[in-house]
């Protein structure tokens, strides 16, 4: 079990805002759990569509944490493009994932899950990232038996009843930034993404329904304690170029 401080040795806080260059990934992980200062700030970066949509949420909490992570979306896009984040306007797909209206090299990908949430950016390859909060899941099998192929439920029902909760987060994770990579998101079906283990236990695309996998990539990573990370990129790419950055928001920047 990884502990507090492996985790936090993974994700380092970057002395100077990074360059993302070609065949480089970028990672960032930021704690959605802001001030009321901080938060409104944010609001003020935020599209009037945005703003609509965050309006909607029932609950306080909910609206505040996707405020947050659009807010830090947009300050990390700023910094990257050297531009203000208040300027970017954005491009959805039919599916709803968002893209870059002036500038579609940089593709990105974010997702957030109680108190976290991630981003992923590359240069010309299409992303998806997901993170789910490992909650107890006493019915993990059944929802497998629904939603993984015979393979994926098989592999789940053959460990302990300790070890299902980690597993089924690791492998609906890595099946939901395949799909958000793919700009299909869950309407792509979770059934038609098989995920495997290799030897080491890192994640592989084993067979997709009408789709080429011969590109595709996935990792694992643990954003926090408790979470579960997945990174699907359209590229084979080394581990090492993978870069695990934590995002701090203080006042009105990125630290």
């Amino acid at each position: 079990m990884m502990t507090n401080s492996s985790i936090d040795s993974i994700w380092q806080t970057p002395a100077q805002l990074p360059s993302l260059k070609d065949k480089q990934v970028h990672i960032w992980r930021a704690n959605l759990s802001l001030s009321t200062p901080e938060i409104e700030q944010l609001t003020t970066l935020l599209s009037t569509d945005e703003i609509a949509r965050a309006d909607k949420f029932r609950f306080v909490q909910h609206r505040s944490r996707f405020i947050v992570a659009r807010g830090i979306l947009r300050q990390l896009l700023g910094n990257y493009l050297a531009t203000s984040p208040r300027s970017l306007t954005f491009t959805y797909s039919d599916r709803g994932k968002p893209q870059l209206a002036t500038d579609i090299s940089l593709q990105f990908n974010l997702s957030h899950s109680e108190e976290y949430a991630l981003f992923g950016f590359t240069l010309n390859h299409l992303i998806g990232v997901d993170i789910e909060y490992q909650r107890a899941m006493p019915d993990a099998l059944k929802i497998a038996q629904r939603f993984f192929s015979a393979r994926e439920y098989k592999m789940l029902a053959a460990v302990s009843l300790e070890q299902q909760p980690k597993l089924f987060f690791q492998l609906w994770t890595a099946k939901e930034a395949y799909l958000k990579g793919t700009g299909t998101g869950l309407s792509g079906s979770l059934s038609s993404v098989e995920i495997c283990l290799d030897q080491r236990e890192s994640l592989y695309l084993s067979t997709i329904k009408k789709d080429k996998i011969m590109n595709w990539s996935l990792y694992s990573c643990t954003p926090a304690t408790d979470y579960a990370g997945a990174i699907a990129i359209n590229a084979q790419i080394s581990t090492q170029d993978i870069n695990y950055w934590h995002c701090n928001y203080v006042s009105d920047r990125l630290l």
